[in-house]
């Protein structure tokens, strides 16, 4: 008998919506010991599907028909106490979004805990906690159980969020996009982790992701969702080597394969649009009448330049001091030292005032679309500030923020939606939106398609090259996924615990790399002895 069964789901979506449903007449099973993995686009239905057997569903979307049988019980027709007795124990579920699922009041070992104690646990928590986060590869678990979740990195809170899920190892477990923050060695640990558990236990696995090459990694079987409903079906093997549907053979056609023909020509040997010198920043904490003061380097002694037109790729793990990097560059974080020079200007002894020339040249996608939006705002309003700031007419800023939305396949009818009517997908684009309102000549992009399908991730990478060479566009690329890195960087650099330990061109560094991590870094990534078949006829 299978462990989960879903018979003709159908879940209604509010008046005015896109479509009538959210998901339509869907069927799916998941054995003992098998990982399905569930592929489309944002806004297909992935996330409904998998808070629909949670019964997570909010008011506005109810279940018209169908069943969902977890070991023989309909769960549709439980209540309230008895799906909360399930829930942890036999099912759980790690979400999207650690930074809006975890509670930021709560240290994160007293959350984990919490997970513990409700379930009867609780009394073998001092010991079970630091094991729990040392199985996802935090490093220090017991000051990360003191931290509270705003102190940690994107990955790392993913990692707490996957700690939380397991920690009863249940029956079932839901895993909605885990992975998608994390870099490549963390993702292929917490694969291999999810793997370890599901052979152990015989847990069964649903597992929503984006990335094929998670798919190849790890996948029993597969189901492919498009606006609903599945569309195709049946053996990882065969939906990844022989796709038959046009949606399918779509998605697949859109997978990074490196190099490609969006890396723009190589730039000349012009003056630098912008050099850093010597940057070295160093988080503290602690400290005070009690407390012992710690000192995190997160850059040393960072060194690279960007000429016109090129595009720069800096990646690395989680917590190596990427995003603190880039945010140097704008001046959101503080370096104790170094310079940062935009065509010959040292940026970095500038006050904030004197600094805001610079911030229409100089713009930054920001790496979470949720935290980076303001919950308050209409999106037209968001994208036309800046504009608006800068002295452009209020009417021309908004037709602007319309063409914006247009260039980033949104509908302009987005214009007077708020954040939260966006699934994450659909705000990274609105993010991007943003920041190219100013028309910046230098673009810092931290992370800006690690949450896109695909198929938009192709898009949106097509649409940066689109612009980078009509505007002549220089980017300083952040990124964890090593493929999407080598199809769009000319040059590379990569970076260890704040150090750049090695730099060059995106050919040279991938194809014969010098220092072990980089070596240990593109072993990691995830099915990469998997091929994607010639699709030439994909829609």
């Amino acid at each position: 008998m299978s462990l989960l069964t879903v018979e003709g789901l159908t879940v209604a979506l509010p008046p005015g919506g896109d479509r009538p449903h959210a998901v339509e007449d869907i069927s799916l099973t998941v054995d003992p010991g098998e990982i399905l993995c569930i592929v489309g686009e944002s806004g297909s239905g992935k996330s409904i599907t998998a808070n629909a057997v949670m019964g997570l569903l909010p008011g506005g979307l109810p279940v018209r028909a169908g069943h969902i049988r977890f070991e023989g019980q309909d769960l549709l027709a439980l209540g309230p106490d008895a799906m909360r007795r399930l829930r942890g124990a036999r099912l759980a579920m790690i979400f999207q979004e650690p930074m809006t699922a975890l509670n930021p009041l709560m240290r994160v070992g007293d959350q984990v805990a919490e997970a513990l104690r409700v379930h009867g646990a609780g009394g073998d928590a001092a010991r079970r906690v630091p094991e729990l986060l040392a199985a996802v590869n935090l490093p220090d678990p017991a000051a990360i159980a003191r931290s509270h979740p705003f102190r940690l990195s994107g990955g790392q809170r993913q990692r707490v969020m996957i700690a939380m899920a397991l920690a009863l190892e249940p029956t079932l477990l839901i895993a909605d996009e885990p992975t998608t923050a994390l870099d490549v060695t963390t993702q292929m640990q917490i694969l291999r982790l999810v793997r370890e558990i599901q052979s152990r236990r015989g847990t069964g696995v649903m597992f929503i992701t984006h990335d094929f090459g998670v798919v190849a990694e790890i996948a029993d079987c597969v189901a492919v969702m498009q606006h609903g409903r599945i569309v195709e079906q049946g053996s990882a093997r065969a939906v990844l080597d022989r796709p038959q549907h046009p949606y399918t053979r779509a998605l697949i056609a859109a997978v990074p394969h490196g190099a490609s023909g969006l890396v723009a020509p190589a730039p000349s040997a012009a003056e630098p649009v912008l050099r850093v010198a010597g940057l070295r920043k160093t988080y503290r904490r602690g400290g005070g009448w009690f407390g012992q003061r710690v000192e995190v380097p997160a850059v040393q002694d960072a060194d690279f330049t960007l000429v016109h037109g090129e595009t720069l790729g800096v990646v690395g793990e989680s917590g190596s001091g990427k995003s603190t990097l880039a945010r140097c560059v704008v001046k959101l974080v503080e370096p104790e030292s170094g310079s940062i020079s935009f065509h010959g200007k040292d940026l970095r002894p500038l006050s904030r005032s004197a600094w805001k020339p610079y911030r229409q040249k100089i713009q930054m996608i920001f790496q979470d679309p949720f935290a980076s939006l303001n919950p308050r705002r209409k999106v037209g309003e968001t994208i036309a500030e800046g504009p608006i700031t800068h002295g452009l007419p209020r009417a021309a800023a908004l037709e602007r923020a319309r063409d914006l939305l247009r260039l980033v396949q949104l509908d302009p009818g987005a214009m007077d939606r708020y954040p939260h009517e966006f699934s994450g997908g659909q705000r990274q684009r609105i993010g991007i939106a943003r920041a190219l309102a100013l028309e910046p000549e230098l673009l810092i992009a931290d992370e800006p398609v690690s949450a896109l399908d695909v198929s938009v991730q192709a898009q949106v990478l097509a649409l940066l090259a689109d612009i980078r060479g009509r505007l002549g566009l220089t980017m300083l690329f952040i990124t964890h996924d090593l493929r999407v890195a080598a199809q769009v960087c000319d040059r590379v650099a990569v970076m260890q615990r704040g150090v750049i330990v090695e730099q060059g061109s995106t050919m040279q560094v991938f194809s014969a790399p010098r220092h072990p991590y980089t070596q240990q870094l593109l072993d990691s990534i995830p099915g990469r002895g998997w091929t994607p078949p010639d699709l030439t006829e994909a829609a």
